[in-house]
């Protein structure tokens, strides 16, 4: 068994339909002011809004061009509502042999199981802002590429942060 596969729950995890919820909930509050958000053309600027034993929340900006490479949410469930602008989402759909890329707009938002593998980013020049929940809370990450059609797995990491710099050999091997 992978060890990165391996997770001690001990709090129900939220159905996808609580996480949609939540980001509704949270992205409103985000409209309303009640939570500031900055933006960093450097680094995507991030913050954890709550987390308990069931959810993580996550207020996300994205800048031009800022993006996240190929990933999953070591088998946490999720939800993001795009509060403004538009992010860029490239899903790998099993059997598809390809990534499937649709521009998400203001308001939408998706949703996703344990096993989703995708890539997030800002192809516009306005700044675009997230609210993102991942239950039960995230704990690590695996990074992908795909080649020849199939999905092939490039590391793996423990982490709780959504925004964690991907693993070296993971950016080396997309900057060539």
């Amino acid at each position: 068994m992978d060890p990165m596969s391996v997770r001690r729950v001990t709090a129900p995890a939220l159905s996808l339909a609580e996480l949609v919820d939540l980001t509704h909930e949270v992205a409103d509050e985000v409209r309303r002011g009640c939570h500031q958000v900055q933006a960093d053309a450097d680094q995507r600027w991030h913050v954890r809004l709550r987390h308990d034993e069931n959810v993580d929340v996550w207020l996300i900006s994205w800048t031009t061009d800022q993006g996240t490479q190929l990933h999953d949410h070591g088998g946490s469930s999720g939800a993001y509502t795009v509060v403004e602008g538009v992010l860029n989402e490239a899903v790998w759909t099993p059997g598809g042999h390809e990534l499937r890329e649709t521009a998400r707009g203001e308001g939408d938002t998706v949703v996703f199981g344990e096993h989703y593998v995708h890539d997030v980013r800002n192809v516009e020049r306005r700044t675009a802002v997230s609210v993102h929940a991942y239950s039960p809370p995230l704990s690590s990450m695996s990074y992908y590429d795909v080649e020849h059609g199939q999905l092939l797995k490039l590391a793996s990491m423990w982490t709780d942060d959504p925004e964690a710099e991907a693993p070296t050999s993971v950016t080396q091997r997309h900057a060539s």
